[in-house]
């Protein structure tokens, strides 16, 4: 929703600091100023290590139109009932009170490269001499047939955090027993998490612990294979035994199309009528501003150069988390959170003479299957061969203990506080 130039100057104390930091020429402001798009688990890290580390030296100013974020990492947990909706959600009052992070409410609308400035609603300007961009992705709706905007409040995809997270569980809480569900899955790349593997997994944790084991959950997968797999078939054959079948395309041969209002899924080999609930994961691509300002190539994510997480079109630029093309690196939060305090580092370098030192990037992605029994996949990552490449990898194994499972489950928790501290505190 727009908002207009006096509700802007009026409705939020950070804007006033925000326009003051605009004008260092006019005000004899010296300090540099960064600018950052977007605050979830790269923008925020980046805000918050610029400022912090950068002590006061370089003025940040955060732009986020939403007061919370709900992280859709651990929303599935949500989804399965392991977690409540609070404990997903965190605001961004440390970041201000903390480190002096100018956080301006509001959508950024459009990035004039020329003038190194991103344009806000009523055309209110915020100048930058670095800038990060950091809009997550946008969904391609005409990636599947029939399906569209509108049918996402039938039809929900849920991976965008905040009212599809909502909309998927009363949904799912609303599923008989005996009920058939349809998860149509993205192709590559995708944003993960939430996983869609883990989701199906507490998809069906939540309805076996409702006593709806009779229910059956088809995955229509447009990929031969994905990450993880042979444990989460194990998983599935262990837990819910009946309930989860993947299907590959050499086996439903195509997506035909959805029907929103009949609750309809067609594909090659079979036809799902009146499911009691579809869950359409669509292709993905760098949200909307990322790509207007030209910083996406054809594949629709932003190339970066794997040394510092630059854009490749423009030197002032950096673009961190899901809307890059990260190489080796999946889509993940670990690795927004990671990328970010690389171009955090290399902006305090080029604009406060800090420090810098080669570019080095981790992640692991842990994935919940059942109470006590989850599985991770991970790596460290360095510049390679013109991206961002993996220098060493791990994956769970199948047939693990049940305690090894065990402690894996409570790094995961370990992580999620670990890193919305690390994001938000």
């Amino acid at each position: 929703m727009g908002i207009n130039r006096r509700q802007m100057l009026t409705g939020t104390a950070t804007f006033a600091g925000a326009i003051a930091l605009g004008a260092p020429a006019v005000l004899g402001q010296a300090k540099p100023r960064v600018v950052v798009i977007g605050a979830g688990a790269g923008g925020a890290t980046a805000a918050k290590y610029i400022a912090k580390q950068s002590a006061g030296a370089i003025a940040v100013t955060l732009v986020e139109p939403n007061a919370s974020y709900q992280t859709c990492f651990h929303s599935n947990l949500y989804l399965g009932g392991m977690r409540d909706y609070p404990s997903i959600t965190h605001d961004y009052s440390a970041l201000t009170k903390n480190y002096g992070i100018n956080l301006v409410k509001a959508r950024a609308m459009a990035i004039d490269r020329d003038k190194r400035e991103v344009v806000l609603a009523g055309d209110l300007r915020l100048p930058y001499d670095r800038l990060v961009v950091s809009p997550g992705i946008d969904l391609k709706y005409d990636s599947v047939p029939g399906w569209s905007l509108a049918a996402e409040e039938t039809m929900p995809h849920a991976w965008k955090p905040g009212a599809q997270t909502q909309l998927l569980k009363k949904k799912l809480d609303a599923v008989p027993d005996g009920g058939v569900i349809v998860m149509v899955a993205p192709p590559n790349p995708y944003r993960c998490p939430p996983g869609p593997y883990e989701r199906v997994s507490m998809m069906a944790y939540a309805l076996k612990a409702a006593g709806k084991d009779r229910c059956k959950i088809f995955i229509i997968d447009p990929k031969e294979n994905f990450s993880k797999q042979a444990l989460f078939q194990e998983g599935w054959e262990k837990h819910y035994k009946g309930m989860i079948e993947w299907l590959g395309p050499k086996v439903h041969d195509g997506l035909k199309s959805v029907d929103p209002a009949s609750g309809t899924v067609v594909t090659g080999f079979e036809t799902y009528k009146n499911a009691a609930l579809v869950n359409v994961i669509p292709a993905q691509m760098a949200g909307a501003i990322a790509r207007d300002a030209g910083l996406a190539n054809a594949s629709g994510f932003c190339t970066i150069d794997p040394a510092n997480m630059k854009s490749v079109v423009d030197a002032n630029i950096y673009v961190v988390g899901d809307a890059c093309i990260p190489g080796d690196m999946p889509k993940s939060a670990f690795s927004a959170n990671s990328q970010a305090k690389v171009a955090a580092m290399m902006i305090r370098g080029e604009l406060a003479s800090a420090r810098t030192f080669p570019a080095r990037y981790t992640n692991t992605c842990w994935s919940l299957i059942a109470t006590d029994d989850c599985v991770k996949v991970g790596g460290t990552y360095e510049p390679k061969d013109g991206k961002i490449g993996a220098s060493s990898t791990f994956v769970s194994q199948t047939g693990e203990a049940a305690d090894l499972r065990k402690q894996t489950q409570a790094e995961n928790m370990g992580w999620y506080a670990g890193i919305t501290a690390d994001m938000f505190t």
